[in-house]
């Protein structure tokens, strides 16, 4: 059996960036704008960064709030197997 790979056409890759282009909210993509491929990746990178730093920001505020709830709450139960 051959495990040959299959070309990507150019317009299968122009396709592809701008679904990805899609993806990025109206500031990211108002500077990407007709940008090189390139350019849309970076972009693209940096906001995926910032999603992570935001998600880690979120979680470490959650964690504060559960230490100051009840630890015996349903709320906080249900919380903490959300996390897990």
């Amino acid at each position: 059996m051959s495990s040959r790979r299959r070309r990507i056409t150019d317009g299968e890759i122009n396709e592809l960036i701008t679904k990805l282009q899609s993806l990025l909210p109206e500031p990211r993509r108002r500077n990407t704008n007709r940008a090189s491929a390139s350019k849309l990746l970076k972009e693209t990178c940096s906001y995926i960064k910032s999603l992570h730093r935001e998600v880690e920001d979120l979680s470490d505020r959650l964690s504060d709030i559960i230490e100051t709830m009840d630890g015996d709450s349903p709320q906080v139960e249900i919380i903490r197997s959300l996390l897990n």
